[in-house]
């Protein structure tokens, strides 16, 4: 269970109320406000406040004085204009506030991305919940033989199962010894501070995390992709869902030249040329290394 009874009380009650304001807003957004998406066992991602649509990149990239009077085809037609041609300044006008419930290890994986403002709960002054991460057995896999950073096949049942207890018993036991070294009465009133450092990769924390629109789709071009590891990838696919709610125009511009697009390098371009015109090009010859040829060859399969 991701959220307390206490939690979703509270989070009701926010979303009673109404502010009344000037500034453009998203009905669809709105909707979503503060409600949480859960994502893995304990997880969950909830939108707390936004800024901007898809009139503002517009209006940003024409630097008009309101919203304007064009249609709406002209506005997407200018967004995915904008997209193809990687002009990045007119998105960084919309901005979106994530809170997110994450294990740590996904959060080491996040905070690569340095282009938010991130503010996490803090272990030095708080008590970690007794909550922690166990993949279902259908994602515990081997080490990826071709992959160094990947999985590769899933494992057996029974081994699966033995691994979970492992992972299970090393998290009760660590949080035991946690709880122990924090108590002042039966243990040692270890500080906070240290008390955590013993603590597993898999333990939930929590953080607030801003960025703007052009930032937002670069973290989920990166972290929707197939490759991305599961359990930040479930992550990044609950955000999109958000991003077609916020900014439709810009999620079909994104999903048209982002998400469903390749990128070729200048002599991939020169090998397709070549074939488009008959020849018969192999690897060795094409001036490409064997990963990239097939990558390239990859992409043109679908």
């Amino acid at each position: 269970m991701s959220l307390t009874e206490e939690q979703r009380a509270e989070i009701a009650a926010h979303g009673q109320e109404v502010s009344s304001t000037l500034r453009p807003t998203v009905p669809a957004l709105e909707a979503m406000l503060y409600q949480p998406l859960e994502v893995l066992d304990h997880g969950f991602l909830r939108v707390i406040d936004y800024m901007g649509d898809d009139g503002a990149i517009v209006q940003a990239a024409r630097v008009s004085y309101g919203r304007g009077t064009r249609k709406v085809t002209e506005d997407a037609a200018l967004i995915r204009y904008l997209m193809r041609h990687r002009h990045s300044s007119p998105f960084e006008m919309c901005e979106i506030k994530f809170h997110v419930k994450l294990p740590i290890f996904v959060a080491r994986q996040w905070i690569r991305h340095r282009m938010a403002s991130v503010n996490e709960y803090s272990a030095r002054y708080s008590i970690l919940d007794n909550e922690f991460y166990l993949p279902a057995p259908e994602h515990m896999a081997a080490q990826s033989e071709v992959n160094r950073q990947g999985r590769g096949e899933t494992l057996a049942p029974q081994a699966a199962a033995e691994v979970l207890d492992i992972l299970r018993g090393d998290a009760l036991r660590t949080f035991g010894d946690y709880e122990r070294l924090l108590d002042e009465k039966e243990g040692y009133g270890l500080a906070r501070e240290l008390a955590r450092i013993n603590l597993t990769l898999n333990t939930y924390t929590q953080w607030y995390w801003k960025a703007d629109l052009h930032n937002l789709m670069h973290f989920l071009a990166l972290r929707i992709d197939p490759h991305a590891q599961y359990e930040i990838r479930v992550y990044a696919e609950e955000m999109l869902k958000v991003l077609h709610a916020w900014v439709p125009q810009t999620a079909a511009a994104f999903e048209e030249y982002r998400r469903g697009a390749v990128t070729f390098s200048a002599t991939m371009m020169s090998v397709l040329r070549r074939m488009l015109a008959g020849e018969v090009v192999e690897q060795a010859a094409s001036g490409l290394s064997r990963r990239e040829w097939d990558e390239m060859q990859a992409s043109l399969k679908g």
